[in-house]
């Protein structure tokens, strides 16, 4: 099979039910930003030392494979038959109950905080932004997501700045308040 499948060389991509929408269509916007957040973790994990925090991201990346089937497939062909392309109550638990653990690590915030510090810190706050641009873009889709996959992203971009304080503070990286 060839990367190149020459069918987007007209401005224009194919969703999962094989509806032909514009590449600048809102749905292909969304789960582009899905896919350039998996590309922020991927980056922040290359420089990564914690293993628990690895497998953390590594599992939210897979979950990240299925927000952006679910956005590319409207009609829920696929999402319901598949499931590993499906978001669930629990996983948003789960990241929940990574929240509370890495929470009781840190300091209470007192200030808003710059994003920065360590390498794998600062690409966890850039995943962060990038996150709630995921997040702004899906909410905006007609017709809306289901909730599940809504309040998954929303507690995701919670837990990414709190993966981003509990990395630099376990690199002894202070934060600088602002």
């Amino acid at each position: 099979m060839k990367i190149y499948t020459r069918t987007g060389d007209e401005g224009e991509t194919s969703l999962f039910d094989g509806t032909r929408v514009p590449k600048n269509d809102a749905r292909v916007d969304a789960y582009g930003d899905v896919d350039e957040l998996n590309a922020w973790l991927g980056l922040a994990r290359s420089s990564l030392l914690e293993r628990d925090l690895d497998e953390a991201l590594s599992n939210i990346q897979r979950d990240l494979f299925a927000v952006g089937a679910e956005l590319a497939d409207p009609s829920e062909k696929i999402a319901s038959r598949v499931t590993k392309a499906a978001i669930t109550d629990g996983d948003v638990e789960r990241l929940e109950q990574l929240i509370d653990r890495l929470e009781s690590e840190l300091e209470p915030l007192r200030r808003f905080i710059l994003a920065g510090g360590a390498p794998a810190g600062a690409a966890l706050h850039v995943a962060r932004a990038v996150c709630r641009r995921a997040e702004r873009r899906i909410v905006a889709l007609q017709p809306r997501p289901g909730g599940t996959l809504i309040r998954y992203v929303n507690r995701l971009s919670d837990l990414l700045f709190v993966l981003a304080r509990a990395v630099n503070k376990r690199s002894a990286k202070a934060e600088t308040e602002w």
